[in-house]
């Protein structure tokens, strides 16, 4: 398999199979490339929307000689816990962060910081520790945890020192799983509210009502599974996936 950076022509293959509908995983296997290159090459030069292979050739040239220029830094990365390699974590991290983008957190800023807050043992950073570990301006941060709040996917709570802290505990998955159905809720009655204004019995009525019969279906079943599913974020490993109690007993 070879490795390096990626070439030219290797960009415009990806170019081409992006226009052709392919995935990433069937792109990757076509340049004996792992398929968190390619995924990670499209999501970092626009998407598979707005691919170049030229600008994305340009950009990592750029990039590359930026990281020339550039003096070295010390490196700020928090000690490992528990005997962690930390190449592997920082690689764990980079393909968890490229997984939530190809799953709809578009913007890569904001993937880190919840990668950063998950992959951490505490479950909690305060907004100068976000900064330090992903060594970005404060700025960033704010606007990252903003977003990621108003998806209920973090919370915030002051601790004993009055410091904001941003949490993503057992309970967040749910939050956020109840928020995705309350907005599949909105989208429902406004499908509906064109039924009355389209006239029921037109074809753009009736597809609205299709949409908001589908959606309202979605919508119960996403909340009666989270709400079934709950128990399991506070389960043992051992419970949740069947396996043996540590006393011997199935």
């Amino acid at each position: 398999m070879p490795g390096g950076r990626l070439t030219q022509q290797e960009r415009q293959q990806i170019a081409l199979g992006l226009a052709d509908g392919l995935a990433y995983a069937e792109i990757a296997r076509r340049l004996d490339r792992p398929t968190s290159t390619v995924t990670r090459e499209v999501m970092r030069n626009g998407g598979p929307a707005a691919y170049r292979a030229d600008l994305a050739h340009r950009a990592t040239e750029r990039r590359a000689q930026r990281r020339g220029q550039a003096p070295p830094r010390v490196s700020t990365a928090a000690p490992q816990a528990h005997g962690r390699d930390p190449e592997a974590v920082r690689e764990y991290e980079e393909a968890f962060t490229t997984v939530l983008m190809a799953n709809g957190l578009s913007n890569r800023m904001m993937a880190r910081v919840l990668v950063c807050l998950y992959t951490t043992d505490a479950g909690s950073l305060t907004a100068s520790e976000l900064v330090q570990r992903l060594q970005v301006s404060p700025a960033s941060i704010s606007k990252a945890i903003a977003f990621l709040e108003s998806q209920s996917l973090v919370r915030r709570e002051r601790d004993e020192r009055r410091r904001e802290r941003y949490i993503v505990d057992d309970d967040v998955w749910y939050q956020s799983m109840l928020a995705s159905a309350r907005a599949n809720a909105r989208l429902v009655e406004t499908a509906r509210q064109g039924v009355g204004v389209l006239g029921r019995d037109t074809p753009a009525a009736v597809r609205l009502e299709n949409i908001a019969r589908f959606l309202d279906f979605v919508t119960e079943s996403i909340t009666r599974a989270a709400e079934q599913a709950r128990e399991i974020l506070y389960a043992e490993p051992e419970a949740a996936s069947g396996g043996e109690r540590s006393d011997g007993a199935v």
